[in-house]
């Protein structure tokens, strides 16, 4: 790590044991589709993972992937269904942290891969702005996002799909509706502790909540 006013890290520091130039070699499609080891740089295993979510707040990234026409308007929102730890089918949209060394829109990049596969081919802007930011609490009623697991601060993004979805990891199916389905309340409270939120948040953003 970079040295400052001559400053020496002791051991116990964060990154004090980490060798200089230990990313110099890493490319973005490291963070998309992993290094070759089966996971991406910064990969922390259960343990720490598990730790480190009882200690600080946890970056994420939250994506409500959609189908535009052919004039960029919303025609279609994506969400996913997956297993609960319940055991039951619960709908959500694409989440995932951002891993140390990786920039937004790598990390947004390579959590549309994992949910939805290699082709799906996502429309990044120019400009990769978050719509909202939502942050989850692991305390139920501190606010209406709520992630049992840990303190996470989510940037939410709307991004166009242009190519085929293939369900990855622990995704089960990608459900499209209208654009006009998706506003619908009965169908924003399928998507629990706050993910609905976020969804209708991102409806309003691009005008149509």
């Amino acid at each position: 790590m970079p040295v400052l006013n001559d400053e020496v890290p002791d051991e116990g520091d964060y990154d004090a044991s980490r060798r200089r130039g230990e990313f110099d070699n890493i490319t973005p499609d490291d963070f998309i589709r992993g290094s070759g080891a089966g996971n991406p740089p910064g990969w922390l295993d259960a343990f720490d993972i598990d730790h480190i979510r009882h200690q600080l707040p946890i970056v994420y990234v939250e994506i409500v992937p959609v189908r535009t026409d052919e004039f960029g308007r919303i025609a279609k929102v994506g969400t996913l269904l997956r297993v609960g730890d319940d055991g039951a089918i619960e709908r959500t949209l694409i989440t995932g942290r951002v891993l140390f060394h990786e920039s937004l829109r790598e990390a947004v990049a390579r959590n549309i891969s994992k949910d939805l596969g290699d082709i799906a081919l996502p429309m990044f802007p120019v400009s990769l702005q978050p719509f909202t930011v939502a942050e989850f609490f692991p305390t139920p009623g501190v606010s209406e996002f709520y992630d049992p697991r840990q303190h996470a601060v989510a940037l939410c993004y709307v991004v166009p799909i242009a190519g085929d979805c293939k369900p990855q990891d622990e995704t089960l199916d990608v459900e499209w509706v209208s654009a006009e389905d998706a506003v619908r309340p009965d169908f924003i409270s399928q998507l629990s502790n706050g993910h609905g939120t976020v969804l209708r948040r991102a409806l309003a953003w691009a005008s149509l909540g």
